[in-house]
């Protein structure tokens, strides 16, 4: 299992406008961009010491709101952009990504021989697929609408291969009880809304969010030529509410030992008939017998559904997920229904990316590396990660005093985590290997085969793992991309280049920044390892029962105050966050915030921090967490991340920090401050 991200929801977002890192000449830079100049200059790119002191509304006690008053003026004052949903410091650094992707890409469209730059000029070229039209994608269209039920599992195999979603989904990962070797997975699908709950819970919201799905299953069909639109739009979304009764919830579903089921495809088949599931598997090119199924009595249900259903609303929910899955390569009037339901109804964002920001969107997507080996040849210089690798060692070795340290942990147990610590692989910056692209056929005037190719080549590339060794150099994500993730099978933790910069990582800023940023991000993606879900994984990345019953005991009672104190807070009025579902995030963000401090105090050699702009050390490096969380949400975003994100919103990312002694020393925090917790009540796991 993959704790995927650091940042789960992130989106395309406006320009930073800064260029810190690179190779080009330092006078352009410096030129054209006064963080440049400062950090030529070897000062931090962001203030005096690399927090931005104006940002701050210091009319707010710490105690009260630490997020406001670390952040405050910075939020009143930015508006968020009207092609994002949200807006902060991870969107502005992809932001800063996608400009300089933009850049690489330019330059690579005068070589005919770059695929990148094919890729690229066939997204740019938007009149050559208004002059299409929906031709590229009527041959598979064709397809759905003259499928019958017997064909239908060999059609979604196809369909699973072209990159249409439908009923459920499939891939190879490891083998969570045996990650020396793939396996093929298959999880629950059929939804076109994000989530169960958006057909199930009742509320004013929901209610709104349905019938402007209604209107877009509506559209689409229009869109594909088809009559009777309205009456067959309700058929489809009655199917997918009737397939939202026997899904499992997104709790159940983030559970690694509760979608940890092993079977036999014959098994499947017995479990749940009415579909064709050998026909399924094999047409996607598994040839193996034993799967893994995420939620069984899920596809007992949605078996049922599918063989109950008409045909003739099984193709017509097939053909919009045909032409929303490839929305963005088709004309703009399916781009635009598109969007405006998965972007503005969904998310509240008023208008489009760009087609620039888009076309580059595309490329990363289907060619993240060979963009990947030009990003980090300009942009991430190898003192960059000379400096990262020495930071994730002190915070690494801070969790292993922290675990030597534990009062709930008994000894044999330590010896297991201490061991596990050990095994960790970190990568930074970007792949030992680059992803092979050679076999992927990408023409300059032929966008929707080029998505069309893509998706099959990343379909085959993934079935081709079975049987062969694990790819310990793959990674999960692109240098361009601002995040980070843990891999539980692997042991690994992830940074790619992109996120290594300021407000995360400045080589010019006090130290106390750059822990309370980067090294509280590292301690996150360690401590993964060790949260809910991670710490069921032993040393070898297996999934297995490694803690004594005391230790498991003493680690829920823990959890489940967490729990608590994050199902407590009311995001948006009669909107509470689930506590059980951010568990794993809101323990990453606890115990990494908790050795990140430890690793600075370390770093410090048993000396005071000096006092800066009035600032003691301590005080820096919780302004420094709470900077990396500056994030404005339009209210629909921030609704539909509380379902869906298991990551807790910015402002309640930012006051993890009332779980830690020094955070109350820093800030004089008294009793009967709003986010003051008595001693007792705070929550201490690692």
């Amino acid at each position: 299992m993959i704790r995927l991200t650091f940042d789960s929801r992130l989106l395309a977002s406006a320009a930073l406008g800064v260029i810190l890192l690179g190779t080009v000449p330092a006078s352009a830079q410096e030129a054209a961009d006064p963080a440049a100049a400062a950090a030529a200059a070897g000062k931090p790119a962001i203030g005096a010491y690399g927090f931005d002191a104006k940002g701050m509304d210091r009319t707010v006690l710490p105690g009260n709101d630490f997020y406001a008053y670390a952040n405050g003026a910075w939020a009143k004052a930015t508006a968020i952009p009207a092609d994002k949903s949200n807006y902060g410091m991870f969107t502005e650094l992809a932001d800063l990504s996608q400009q300089r992707t933009r850049d690489i890409l330019e330059a690579a469209k005068s070589d005919p021989n770059s695929k990148i730059g094919r890729a690229y000029t066939a997204y740019l070229d938007n009149g050559a697929v208004e002059a299409k039209g929906l031709a590229p994608i009527e041959t598979w269209l064709t397809k759905v609408r003259s499928v019958d039920k017997a064909g239908l599992a060999g059609l979604l195999a196809e369909a699973d291969r072209n990159g249409v979603s439908h009923f459920f989904g499939g891939y190879v990962g490891q083998d969570d009880k045996n990650p020396d070797v793939y396996i093929y997975s298959l999880y629950q699908g059929g939804l076109g809304m994000p989530d169960r709950d958006f057909y199930l819970k009742p509320g004013e919201r929901n209610d709104t969010l349905q019938a402007a799905y209604l209107k877009h299953l509506e559209n689409m069909l229009v869109l594909a030529g088809e009559a009777n639109a309205a009456a067959r739009a309700k058929a489809i979304y009655d199917l997918e509410k009737q397939i939202a009764t026997v899904h499992w919830d997104k709790n159940d579903s983030s559970d690694a030992t509760k979608v940890y089921n092993k079977m036999t495809i014959a098994e499947l088949a017995q479990a749940a008939p009415g579909f064709d599931w050998a026909g399924f598997i094999r047409g996607v090119g598994v040839n193996e017998d034993m799967i893994l199924v995420a939620q069984p009595s899920a596809f007992t249900g949605e078996a049922k559904l599918i063989s109950e259903a008409p045909i003739a609303v099984i193709r017509d929910l097939l053909l919009v997920r045909s032409l929303d899955d490839f929305s963005d390569v088709l004309p703009d009037a399916v781009a635009k229904e598109s969007f405006a339901f998965y972007g503005t109804a969904l998310s509240g964002t008023p208008e489009m990316q760009e087609r620039w920001k888009r076309a580059v969107d595309f490329t990363t997507g289907n060619l993240g590396e060979a963009v990947g080996q030009d990003y980090v040849a300009r942009y991430f210089p190898p003192e960059t990660k000379a400096a990262m690798d020495k930071l994730v060692k002190n915070v690494i070795a801070a969790l292993g005093e922290r675990i030597d340290r534990l009062s709930w942990m008994q000894p044999e147990t330590k010896v297991k985590a201490r061991a596990k610590l050990a095994s960790f692989t970190t990568k930074i910056g970007y792949p030992d290997k680059w992803k092979d692209y050679s076999k992927l056929d990408i023409e300059a005037d032929d966008l929707f085969g080029n998505a069309l190719r893509s998706n099959q080549f990343a379909h085959d590339d993934n079935i081709s793992r079975l049987g062969g060794p694990i790819r310990r150099w793959e990674w999960s994500m692109t240098p361009m991309t601002v995040n980070a993730y843990a891999n539980f099978g692997m042991n690994e933790i992830v940074f790619p280049a992109a996120i290594l910069q300021p407000p995360f990582f400045d080589p010019n800023a006090d130290p106390a920044i750059n822990y309370g940023g980067i090294g509280a991000v590292i301690g996150h993606e360690i401590s993964h390892h060790f949260d809910d879900q991670g710490a069921k994984y032993d040393q070898t990345g297996k999934l297995a029962d490694w803690w004594t019953p005391a230790d498991v005991k003493a680690f829920e009672a823990a959890g489940k105050a967490l729990v608590a104190q994050y199902d407590a807070y009311e995001v948006l009025p009669g909107e509470h966050l689930d506590g059980t579902f951010t568990l794993g995030e809101n323990i990453g963000d606890l115990a990494g915030l908790t050795i990140a401090y430890d690793a600075y105090k370390k770093a410090l050699g048993g000396k005071e921090a000096p006092v800066i702009d009035g600032t003691t050390g301590d005080q820096r490096f919780f302004l420094g967490w709470a900077q990396v969380w500056r994030r404005n949400y339009r209210e629909q975003n921030l609704s539909q991340r509380i379902t869906t994100d298991p990551h807790s919103p910015s402002i309640q990312r930012a006051w993890v920090s009332r779980n830690l002694d020094p955070w109350y020393k820093a800030f004089q925090v008294k009793p009967g401050q709003t986010l003051y917790l008595a001693p007792e009540d705070r929550v201490r796991i690692w």
